[in-house]
């Protein structure tokens, strides 16, 4: 089985799946598209998204790499893969999408496979001792000078104090983690601790808890 996230939140995953645009997507859609052009997707180019969801991405990562281009996605749930995949096809984009059920931690993909790998909302999924598992399956299958992107709740900087929403927030999900499953990570110390180079960040905000995008580059 799958362990992107604990069993019980992958099957509520599959449940939400149809549901999940007006869900979640509504408040980390700008984001995500902020993370989106922040990573700069050219034609031609070879992109993986990990953690693909309903596939908004992937509609515009296929138009990004154009007919010479290929995406390829994975994600935990089945359900979200059902829809992905509805769009895809009705956008007529499925000749140059990929999409797979899998655990990123052990990408099936080969090593050097990537000049692009994108990542909204994903990581901070995964506790915090599967992070760097994840990220180094990343720099394997990224070509060398690739790009990560990744979108991720992120932990209030130094020096600013957190909101009664954040706040809240990390407690829920210290106490009741099969409801509130993600939690704020420090990305930029996550991925430099992988090895890559942080080339550009973006502070951002939903509903006044900080968001971070950062752009990474393998050596």
């Amino acid at each position: 089985m799958s362990e992107q996230v604990p069993a019980t939140n992958q099957s509520f995953y599959d449940r939400i799946s149809h549901a999940y645009d007006l869900i979640s997507d509504a408040g980390e859609h700008k984001a995500r598209e902020q993370g989106e052009q922040t990573l700069n997707v050219q034609s031609g180019e070879n992109v993986l998204e990990i953690g693909f969801g309903t596939g908004n991405t992937l509609l515009h990562l296929a138009e990004a790499v154009g007919e010479s281009g290929r995406v390829s996605g994975i994600d935990v749930s089945t359900g979200m893969l059902e829809v992905a995949t509805r769009k895809v096809e009705s956008k007529g984009l499925a000749d140059r999408v990929d999409l797979s059920v899998g655990d990123a931690r052990q990408l099936p993909y080969k090593d050097d496979s990537f000049d692009a790998v994108f990542a909204s909302f994903t990581l901070e999924l995964f506790s915090l001792n599967d992070i760097p598992a994840v990220l180094a399956e990343v720099a394997r299958v990224l070509k060398p000078g690739g790009r990560l992107g990744v979108v991720s709740m992120a932990t209030v900087q130094e020096g600013e104090k957190a909101s009664a929403l954040e706040k809240t927030y990390v407690w829920m999900h210290q106490h009741f983690p099969h409801i509130v499953d993600c939690q704020p990570i420090d990305v930029v110390e996550l991925v430099e601790g992988a090895g890559l180079q942080v080339q550009e960040k973006v502070e951002m905000t939903i509903w006044t808890m900080p968001v971070r995008c950062v752009v990474a580059t393998v050596s």
